[in-house]
């Protein structure tokens, strides 16, 4: 046994199984052996082969983030921040975000940077969303997080020949393939010696998916017994396009295909038959995902910049919707996603009740967890893996701590997580990724976002150059040659 302890930590955010909920110990300890917890309360009476100094810290359990897409993400800042078209109801899926795309080279370096983020605001499971490249597994592990691989494939591609129409170029063949080749990659996570990843069954969106791969894709998904996700009611254009495929709403249609359940995720769930943007004759959407258990994957700081959001997660709640967080954007700050959840929530409500920092917390932790099928993680109890994070809470921004959490969520966010363990390995050092050159990695994208820009104007159905489509803040002034 090589039991480590930390000790006298002025708080610790353990589990409290009579309660099925997490509870405040001051003063308490948390004692791992290797990967496992075996104490979280006060007062341990154990051995111990190391002994941390607790005292200034909150102990949290790990983050879980239930959508991301670290592969193409971080090479989209400072180009869509602001811009979202005007005609096709300010979503940028379909004119801007196909355009900005890294080469091969750049993909390892963007998946660095996203899982350093990652670590770095209190992340230790993540459901990644990507397109398969050759370096994602190696990368997966060697981040030192705990990985949902979730390859993404579909049967079409989506795309925009004038700005106001979303138009699909379908390849059956391929999408079936795409789903053969991530079966493959899945056993390979789950096989992988590491023991810290795990597949996830994907079929990327509603409306680039046929009927027969959302069906064929979750019936291989209930027979591994692994989650399932697809994105869906993510924009009014995708809305309209299934109502005039099927005549029913893009939940109701899920609904049809019998892919709903407690195992499956949609991601967004934002366009339901009552949001404004969508009004439909019926008011089944939500009811539909609580009677099937289905959890939606909120990720609401790409839409705020876009003016979306969904109505709201408080009334998702109270209709019985289990809702999850993700990182669907850059940066990838899971506390700053946390925190734009709850304001995004009370704007749509229209006050600050329906939704508070308990249940922000167990979304970020419990509900995503349970989502991945996971009891082990998300909560500090003994038996659950050694996934917590360190957070200093004599960080001036952590001032007063009369409530950590909330101190954490609504100020300090990243800049007070100090330390971060997954599965007993440190892996953040005072505030430092140990196991990526995060520096290095940020620089690198950088030179891959310039390569990328070069070739804007031959994916743009306009030509244009990606400084016409997203203008820098202010005009550049360069040297004079003379």
């Amino acid at each position: 046994m090589a039991i480590t302890v930390i000790r006298n930590a002025d708080y610790v955010v353990a589990w409290d199984a009579t309660k099925s909920s997490h509870t405040y110990v001051t003063g308490g300890d948390v004692a791992f052996d290797g990967g496992q917890i075996v104490f979280a309360g006060r007062d341990y009476q154990g051995e111990a082969v190391e002994t941390i100094d607790g005292r200034g810290f909150m102990v949290m359990p790990g983050l879980v983030d239930i959508h991301s897409h670290p592969s193409s993400e971080p090479l989209n800042k400072g180009f869509l921040d602001e811009i979202g078209s005007p005609g096709l109801y300010n979503s940028s899926l379909y004119e801007y975000m196909p355009i900005l795309r890294s080469d091969p080279e750049g993909v390892p370096d963007c998946v660095r940077v996203a899982y350093s983020e990652l670590l770095l605001s209190g992340v230790t499971t993540v459901a990644d969303l990507s397109i398969a490249h050759p370096q994602w597994l190696d990368l997966a592990a060697e981040s030192g997080l705990r990985v949902c691989l979730a390859p993404m494939f579909r049967s079409a591609r989506w795309f925009t020949p004038n700005g106001t129409l979303v138009d699909y170029e379908w390849n059956e063949k391929a999408g079936e393939d795409a789903m053969l080749h991530a079966f493959a990659i899945i056993d390979a996570a789950e096989a992988h010696p590491s023991g810290r990843l795990s597949g996830m069954m994907c079929p990327a969106q509603i409306d680039t998916c046929t009927p027969q791969l959302m069906r064929d894709s979750y019936a291989e998904a209930t027979r591994r017994g692994i989650p399932w996700q697809t994105h869906a009611a993510q924009s009014v254009s995708e809305f309209h396009e299934m109502v005039r495929r099927h005549g029913v709403t893009p939940i109701q249609w899920l609904g049809e295909l019998g892919v709903l359940g407690p195992t499956s995720l949609v991601g967004h769930a934002i366009f339901v038959d009552d949001h404004p943007l969508t009004p439909w004759h019926t008011k089944r959407d939500l009811a539909l995902l609580a009677e099937t258990g289905t959890t939606v994957a909120h990720c609401p700081t790409v839409f705020m910049r876009r003016g979306i959001a969904l109505r709201d997660v408080g009334r998702y709640r109270a209709a019985g919707i289990s809702v999850a967080i993700g990182t669907d954007t850059y940066p990838h700050n899971m506390i700053e996603e946390m925190r734009n959840v709850t304001m995004t929530s009370r704007l749509m409500a229209g006050h600050p009740r329906g939704l508070n920092s308990t249940m922000l917390f167990e979304a970020a932790t419990t509900v995503g967890a349970k989502a991945l099928g996971r009891n082990d993680i998300g909560r500090l109890e003994a038996g659950c893996k050694a996934d917590l994070v360190m957070v200093d809470v004599t960080h001036p921004m952590m001032q007063p701590h009369r409530d950590p959490i909330r101190s954490m969520i609504y100020a300090a966010a990243e800049r007070a997580v100090r330390h971060v363990y997954v599965d007993g390995r440190q892996v953040v050092k005072d505030g430092v990724v140990q196991t990526f050159d995060y520096p290095a990695a940020a620089l690198r994208v950088h030179e891959a976002q310039i390569r990328a820009e070069e070739r804007t104007p031959s994916l743009d159905w306009a030509g244009r150059k990606l400084t016409e489509i997203s203008p820098l803040s202010f005009p550049m002034a360069w040297p004079s040659n003379e």
